[in-house]
């Protein structure tokens, strides 16, 4: 099953040269979630071979420009290019008035349904479930309510041992119950245990979005054990007194929750405007928890094949 992330934007408040503000695009076998949607995110989606038409949901953090002005020019592309699709958006119960004004002044009726599911800043809550993944709000602590998400995989079935079902010449129709856990019981009565048929599945993966924040244990145990993390490392650690003021992390504190929440792998991004170069923010967060990698523009993840 495919699981992986694209990052389209890591800067943080406004857009700087080769850098564009928050957006990224997780591929869950082959479905596209887009998460927050800055503006610039179409260019960047045709940039990177992203195909809007393949979006069939859209997660928004927060009502902060940053992470929703490009939201609208992309529903009203995807309108002029003739979805027909529902599309599901997940965001903060005032956007949809937002986009409604929008569409309203502009006297634009959409060729496709927008189905809203409104997040709640205050609790983590299960806002989606489909064949391949669950995914959570995570309560976070911003200037304005905000949540990050958290993208766990479905465990999946067990894998046939091919020689073992081949060799007893097993009737294809058994295959579907023998993957989720049964025996295998020939017509003279002859039990084939089901460990001896199949092999178990790789344990479940999961992505933890973690968007604006001020640093906090409150989220943690929520994303503890995360397979990939991305965390805000909006200022170097030497600009704490600003980051606890606008409600932001530094590098070094992405790192540290990281290392409080046994993820495997750290992604910081959510950049300030003011660092031009970034090696300094990745050596911050190394020095803390080494595997961190910046969410560079067009990098892609992988957190499961």
């Amino acid at each position: 099953m495919k699981f992986e992330v694209t990052i389209l934007g890591s800067s943080s408040a406004t857009p700087i040269f080769n850098r564009n503000p928050t957006a990224q695009v997780l591929n869950i076998n082959e479905k596209l979630y887009l998460i927050d949607c800055a503006e610039g995110t179409q260019q960047q989606m045709l940039r990177f071979d992203v195909k809007a038409s393949r979006i069939d949901y859209i997660f928004i953090s927060h009502l902060h420009g940053d992470h929703y002005l490009g939201l609208v020019g992309l529903l009203s592309s995807m309108h002029l290019n003739g979805r027909k699709k529902t599309l599901k958006l997940f965001c903060p119960p005032p956007l949809k008035e937002i986009i409604e004004l929008q569409l309203k002044y502009s006297e634009t009726t959409l060729n496709y349904i927008i189905e809203y599911v409104f997040t709640d800043a205050t609790t983590k809550g299960l806002i989606l479930e489909n064949q391949d993944i669950y995914v959570e709000t995570i309560p976070l602590d911003h200037r304005i309510p905000c949540t990050g998400f958290l993208f766990r995989q479905k465990k999946r079935l067990k894998k046939l041992i091919k020689e073992r079902i081949e060799e007893l010449e097993i009737p294809i129709p058994y295959y579907s119950a023998i993957k989720k856990g049964s025996d295998y019981v020939t017509p003279d009565g002859t039990v084939y245990k089901n460990d001896t048929l199949t092999t178990e599945p790789e344990s479940p993966k999961s992505y933890a979005y973690v968007s604006d924040t001020i640093y906090s244990d409150k989220y943690l145990m929520q994303i503890t054990n995360a397979t990939l993390l991305y965390h805000e490392a909006t200022f170097l650690h030497d600009m704490l007194d600003r980051a606890n003021q606008t409600h932001h992390t530094t590098a070094k504190q992405a790192g540290e929750v990281a290392v409080k929440a046994n993820a495997d792998k750290l992604i910081i991004g959510h950049f300030s405007a003011r660092y031009k170069t970034l090696n300094e923010l990745l050596d911050e967060a190394k020095n803390v928890f080494p595997n961190t990698e910046l969410a560079v523009e067009g990098k892609t993840f992988i957190i499961s094949e």
